[in-house]
């Protein structure tokens, strides 16, 4: 049983509705007997609802046989997710069933229709009814009312709408206005800001040397355990930035700036004072100086390589001393360890190691040569013997069709047949052809995709000291997939595909072309040049985890 999140709906009221109709409609009229209700207060759009997810769990447990609902729309407002979860409990030897139509199985074809466009016009629904509840709200906001929850100093008001009004109105209506108990400490709030001489922490001493709190109960001071007081001050600065208490009507979502509708409801500050405490706290901001949130150029990609292990460990990152002017400085580190690497050694190692990431000109003629040999062997692209089966399937058919139509000139064979026959003939053809195309396109776009990629890494070593922070940040992770830090603040780069692959298949034909060079017969220099380790063009465009990743300066081989 669900309801929705409205706070106008009666929850306990529709729950025994929709109970009802289900023992009516169904428990009545057979021998099943209940094993445990799940029940949900939220929109049915979201699957993450803890009634739902509890009895999809039980579902696995196999604790019961069937789910009943009231209807299709209860089950979720989210087609795509409860037909899918209704084809998850059936795996479970699971039925799902509607008390408003019993005799409909949503595993049936013909019943399934009915019930994907049940769960279709649920969806319409609530998207409409999304479109008018914004409708409306804007239409308040650009009357001067005020939607949702009034902020602290206010309190929202509801009342009965009597006589023809109720025509226009509606029953009731709804504002806000000044809170007796509370719009004097607001003002009070107000006044020590415009004074100019108190900061927020003092502000928040002064209000908590009253006595006062915030509306929730939370004190503008908490004092800990151990006697350091810590002034909240985050929602006091939010509500002096609340152009509410001006009286002025502003929304994000509705795009309505501030000073351009005024509210129905009296302001707790004038204009000028809200707009001149504003340009305090600017100023303040401005002369103190926001504490700098460090700006990690590796976050998520650094890792640190234990000595004896093949082990990673993830750093995070942490600035020290952070409040003071210079910034702090930033660490990549293991919490709690005494391993840290300050983020400008590890940064400043970046550009050597990506310029390290190259490919020789001259080799790049093997390397494409070898790649192309690659998705031969691995895909049956280009292999002979491939495309000769091919060719010969296609000449099957056309002895295929004269032979049948040797048959059918005789008479032995029926107009209807033969019209099939062909159908058929035509079809095969057509997918065989377009089989040969597809993978001749394809094998055109793989070498693009090398030659874009080769490209990519004869540039990056140039370009990355040119880029800003953000731009470096973004070419990071488009080709790291991870720095991995040695106990000496040494780096290495774990490079994401199709880089990898590329860092591979490069050192093979570096390989190849040594054994050219010492002699050897060139059968044995094509065979090492080749992708002998059983490598594919898929690992071009989806290279493992766990495969080579870059070179440093003066290794011949790569690091696994």
């Amino acid at each position: 049983m669900r309801t929705s999140s409205d706070e106008n709906q009666k929850p306990e009221l529709s729950r025994a509705r929709q109970r009802f109709v289900i023992e009516e409609n169904v428990l009545k009229h057979s021998e099943l007997s209940v094993i445990d209700e799940y029940i949900d207060v939220l929109t049915g759009k979201t699957p993450n609802r803890d009634g739902y997810q509890r009895l999809l769990t039980d579902a696995r447990a196999g604790r019961f046989s069937h789910v009943i609902v009231e209807r299709a729309d209860r089950f979720g407002r989210n087609d795509t997710e409860a037909l899918r979860a209704i084809d998850e409990l059936h795996e479970f030897g699971v039925a799902v069933r509607f008390a408003n139509s019993p005799d409909l199985d949503p595993m049936d074809p013909d019943d399934r229709v009915i019930v994907a466009l049940s769960f279709t016009l649920a969806r319409r629904e609530s998207t409409l009814l999304g479109i008018r509840v914004k409708g409306g709200l804007q239409a308040k906001r650009q009357s001067g009312g005020f939607c949702g929850v009034a902020p602290d100093g206010y309190r929202n008001v509801e009342d009965k709408v009597l006589g023809e009004a109720k025509k226009l109105q509606g029953r009731h209506t709804h504002w806000i206005e000044q809170d007796p108990k509370r719009a004097s400490l607001w003002r009070y709030a107000w006044d020590l800001l415009l004074q100019n001489e108190l900061t927020l922490e003092q502000i928040c001493e002064a209000l908590h040397a009253k006595g006062h709190t915030y509306r929730s109960g939370r004190p503008f001071v908490h004092v800990k355990k151990h006697g350091k007081r810590v002034a909240n001050t985050s929602t006091l600065a939010a509500i002096f930035h609340n152009w509410t208490y001006a009286g002025w009507v502003t929304s994000r979502a509705g795009k309505i700036p501030p000073k351009s509708i005024r509210g129905n409801w009296e302001p707790l500050v004038s204009t000028e004072e809200f707009e001149r405490g504003l340009a305090i706290l600017e100023q303040r901001d401005r002369k103190r100086g926001r504490e700098r949130r460090h700006d990690y150029l590796l976050k998520g990609l650094i890792y640190y390589s234990a000595p004896d292990t093949q082990d990673l460990t993830r750093l995070t990152c942490s600035t020290s001393n952070a409040s003071r002017s210079g910034g702090g400085t930033p660490y990549y580190c293991i919490a709690r360890s005494s391993i840290n690497f300050r983020c400008s050694s590890i940064d400043g190692q970046m550009a050597e190691a990506l310029q390290s990431v190259q490919v020789d000109p001259d080799l790049i003629p093997l390397i494409r040569a070898a790649y192309t040999d690659d998705i031969a062997e691995a895909m049956g692209h280009l292999r002979p013997d491939e495309r000769a089966q091919q060719l010969a399937a296609l000449k099957s058919i056309d002895d295929e069709e004269v032979r049948l139509m040797r048959l059918y000139a005789a008479g032995k064979v029926t107009d209807r047949l033969w019209d099939m026959q062909w159908q058929e003939w035509q079809d095969r053809r057509s997918r065989i052809r377009m089989s040969l195309e597809g993978l001749e396109g394809q094998q055109q776009v793989y070498i693009e995709n090398l030659d874009a990629a080769l490209e990519i890494i004869a540039q990056v070593g140039i370009v990355y000291n040119r880029l800003e922070r953000s731009d470096q940040k973004d070419l990071l992770r488009y080709m790291v997939e991870r720095v991995v830090v040695d106990p000496a603040g040494k780096i290495r780069l774990e490079l994401c595909a199709p880089f990898a692959y590329l860092q591979d298949i490069t050192e093979r034909v570096r390989r190849g072309a040594s054994a050219i060079s010492k002699g050897r017969k060139a059968k044995t220099a094509s065979n090492s040049s080749g992708l002998g380790s059983g490598s594919s063009s898929d690992n071009f465009l989806s290279c493992g985890r766990d495969r080579i990743r870059t070179c440093e300066p003066g290794i011949s081989r790569l690091t696994a």
